[in-house]
């Protein structure tokens, strides 16, 4: 279904904090990635845009990080509003949309978008926390090695160091050798929130509980210094989201993540030509 476009004029860049901050507050636990992006040593990497409304109240908020490969880019609000910044604001040809499903119209109008991927966002506060003992130790900068051979089984690329100077890291060691680590991805203590990431156990040491011990221990520390944390979780991983849920995290919503490559020029005049003939897009010239 079609979103309605509406004059660029209630939507434009925005940059000053306050108020970019005081919107994502209104569901700050969804918007706990941008809260840290806000203070966080990429700010000045983010570009955020915002619409309004006829008497000028603010509806939604797009962010983008700039860079060189398809980069976050954050929808939050009402999805009319989003199309507004997505047509006239934040502009990027590729994107790696996070967002909510609500969003997808807005998102599908000007971008061209790969297959969903579906999770959910939970939280837990101090209240609500419900620790587990464990061998878990803190990670320091001697440790980067040791992490980076540890998320080689699963990421793309290693760690600078610095993640373990700036960051919170707990892991735990099966004679010597690092089988099981936690992190975080933001820590905002302005804005009272941390997140944490960067979950993985050996495929050698699964099943015993270690994923959730060291999600504890970095949860226990954040929670030290934040009211709130929140991680996000594939919302097929059925026993990720059980362990979660022992350490007191509950379900606050769910999220979608989508890569994207914006539709311009003729291409976009013939698209419904070209998806009936089943035409694909034409590759970039090397």
């Amino acid at each position: 279904m079609a979103v309605a476009s509406k004059p660029d004029t209630r939507s434009r860049a925005v940059s000053d904090r306050e108020e970019i901050a005081a919107f994502l507050r209104t569901d700050r636990l969804y918007a706990a990635y941008a809260l840290g992006d806000l203070d966080g040593p990429g700010r000045s990497r983010c570009v955020w845009g915002m619409a309004y409304d006829i008497v000028g109240r603010p509806i939604a908020l797009a962010m983008h990080h700039e860079g060189l490969v398809p980069q976050p880019l954050f929808l939050m609000g009402d999805t009319v509003g989003c199309r507004w910044l997505l047509e006239a604001v934040i502009k990027p040809r590729d994107a790696y949309f996070q967002a909510r499903a609500s969003h997808e119209p807005a998102m599908r109008e000007l971008y061209d978008l790969e297959s969903r991927v579906s999770m959910v966002r939970m939280a837990v506060d101090r209240a609500g926390f419900q620790p587990i003992a464990g061998p878990a130790e803190r990670l320091g900068p001697a440790d980067i090695d040791d992490l980076n051979a540890l998320y080689q089984l699963g990421f793309r690329t290693g760690f600078p160091a610095s993640v373990l100077d700036n960051g919170i890291y707990f892991g735990i060691r099966v004679r010597g050798r690092l089988v099981s680590a936690a992190g975080t991805h933001v820590i905002n203590l302005r804005e009272g929130i941390g997140v944490v990431g960067n979950v993985m156990t050996h495929t050698d040491y699964r099943s015993h509980g270690l994923a959730k011990m060291v999600t504890s221990a970095v949860t226990a520390e954040l929670l030290g210094r934040v009211p709130d944390v929140v991680l996000n979780v594939h919302a097929d991983n059925s026993p990720a989201i059980a362990a979660y849920s022992r350490l007191g995290y509950g379900q606050h919503c769910a999220l979608i993540e989508r890569l994207a490559r914006r539709r311009s020029g003729g291409w976009a005049l013939i698209r419904p030509l070209r998806e009936a003939m089943r035409l694909p897009w034409p590759r970039d010239q090397k």
